[in-house]
């Protein structure tokens, strides 16, 4: 049993660099899979280009939800994130921004993304606000459990 799941989320994050987002469109949704940074408050950043699919429908509607999960066999226990929120396109993100620098350490960026956030057509910087985390596991919970932690947009 996870008796601490903000810590358990803590943990398994430095783990894995992609996640899966979802977006909708009407009564349409998508999926993506994007390489992502996360910070303190468990914020999660993306970068991505303004014409994708996703970042047109977050345009429109900002509601997203999404998972973080290591590749696992069949055998093995499991344990995934999985996270609903709020995303906005970023702006004026510099050399001394702690965002880039969450960019730097964790996925080695260097300062051509910022140079091609500054294009119209370049990758942009985005932002998710978790509302909710779900934590499912089955590595220490038996049977498998899913876990639900407000987060309530901390660090707004």
């Amino acid at each position: 049993m996870v008796t601490d799941v903000e810590k358990a989320i803590r943990e398994y994050l430095p783990e894995i660099v992609h996640m899966s987002l979802a977006t909708i469109s009407g009564n349409k949704p998508w999926v993506c899979e994007l390489h992502f940074v996360y910070d303190e408050d468990l914020n999660l950043y993306f970068r991505s280009l303004a014409n994708r699919r996703h970042s047109q429908e977050i345009t429109a509607n900002a509601n997203v939800a999404g998972n973080i999960v290591k590749q696992h066999s069949v055998e093995q226990g499991v344990r995934g994130v999985y996270f609903e929120g709020t995303v906005k396109m970023l702006t004026g993100v510099g050399k001394e921004s702690a965002i880039y620098k969450l960019f730097q350490e964790r996925l080695g960026a260097d300062e051509e993304v910022l140079a091609e956030a500054e294009k119209e057509d370049g990758h942009k910087f985005y932002k998710i606000s978790v509302s909710k985390y779900y934590l499912f596991d089955s590595l220490e919970s038996s049977p498998s459990q899913k876990y639900e932690l407000n987060w309530g947009n901390l660090g707004q």
